[in-house]
């Protein structure tokens, strides 16, 4: 078994481990509730001490400023924990609505290592009491059927993933199997699917992250607006899965961010300048689980998911070749996959 199916099969079966890139923010005083209430999506004045839950901060007209987790530590006291490069984003977004709020917004020289498999509960026990006497966070993780535990707290007491510093039982994992798992389980990023122009509909966030019997928030009227339209937007994230093909056999990667997904025939001589966009890949990743190349990206509402598309490089070069277009996630089809890694 190589490297990468040995560590797919711990992040999915076993007790995988890795560092969780993650800027992390503390929001404290009397007003923090009350403001994180008006700025959030998910209702915070229902978490317990303790509890987390992933929220979108959304700007005036709706789009996308940041996904987020926020944990209520105390009364007074919340984490929000997001994609690392965001942090000071989430920071300034915040700052803008503070006005006379009794809100103290400080960020924190905190880490995550995550913790991934069905058998990370009994892998990390020992960890896990260990560190919770030092006051690190243990958020469970749960994100279409992948399961785990992140670990959030001061940088000198969370260790990192390398092999010397965990426990046996738990498989320290590089960022080739992450990312694949990542893409298989059809959980969208920063900066990549996620951007300052992404409605959340469009990324299939809303049920995650939104609570409709809140009160009032930013951004709550697009999102309300398309709520009560059904959900029916322009384009919508998906899973797009290729086995090697002629790219892949010429050095290449079947699958990358920036290419480009067409419906129907090619066009004659299948020309990129006469071959209509229907969508574009975000992320992509050679995955073990599936056999094949696996990726994420928008597809126009007007082409059918499940179904077949052609693929060609973002810049034109080259012909398309053929790929399917899924619901997510991917992680129901492994093993049906057409190669191995």
């Amino acid at each position: 078994m190589s490297n990468l199916d040995a560590e797919t099969a711990a992040l999915r079966r076993g007790a995988g481990a890795f560092r969780s890139s993650r800027d992390v923010l503390a929001v404290r005083g009397p007003d923090a509730e009350d403001y994180l209430q008006g700025q959030l999506s998910q209702d915070v004045a229902a978490l317990a001490v303790g509890d987390a839950a992933d929220s979108l901060l959304l700007e005036p007209d709706g789009k996308l400023s940041a996904l987020l987790r926020v944990t209520r530590i105390d009364g007074q006291g919340f984490v929000l924990d997001v994609d690392a490069g965001y942090g000071d984003a989430v920071t300034a977004r915040l700052r803008r609505f503070l006005l006379r709020s009794k809100v103290e917004l400080e960020r924190l020289a905190w880490r995550c290592l995550s913790l991934r498999g069905q058998a990370v509960g009994e892998a990390a026990a020992g960890l896990l009491a260990v560190l919770a006497e030092r006051g690190v966070l243990a958020l469970p993780f749960e994100w279409n059927g992948w399961e785990g535990i992140d670990l959030l707290g001061p940088e000198d007491v969370v260790l990192g993933p390398e092999g010397a510093e965990l426990p046996a039982g738990l498989v320290a994992c590089g960022p080739l199997a992450v990312e694949a798992c990542r893409i298989v389980s059809g959980i969208p990023a920063m900066g990549t699917e996620l951007t300052g122009k992404t409605i959340p509909a469009e990324a299939g966030l809303v049920e995650r992250t939104v609570s409709f019997t809140k009160g009032c928030y930013t951004g709550q009227e697009l999102v309300a607006r398309i709520d009560s339209r059904g959900s029916n937007v322009a384009r919508r994230l998906v899973g797009v899965v290729a086995p090697p093909g002629p790219v892949d056999s010429e050095g290449g990667d079947t699958l990358a961010r920036g290419m480009t997904l067409h419906a129907g025939d090619a066009p004659p001589g299948d020309g990129a300048a006469d071959d209509k966009v229907a969508g574009t890949i975000t992320s992509a990743a050679w995955s073990t689980e599936l056999g094949a190349w696996a990726a994420l990206g928008y597809l126009h509402r007007n082409v059918e998911a499940p179904g077949t598309v052609r693929v060609r490089s973002g810049d034109g070069v080259g012909g398309s070749h053929p790929a399917r277009v899924e619901l997510l996630p991917l992680v129901g089809m492994a093993g049906a996959g057409t190669g191995s890694g």
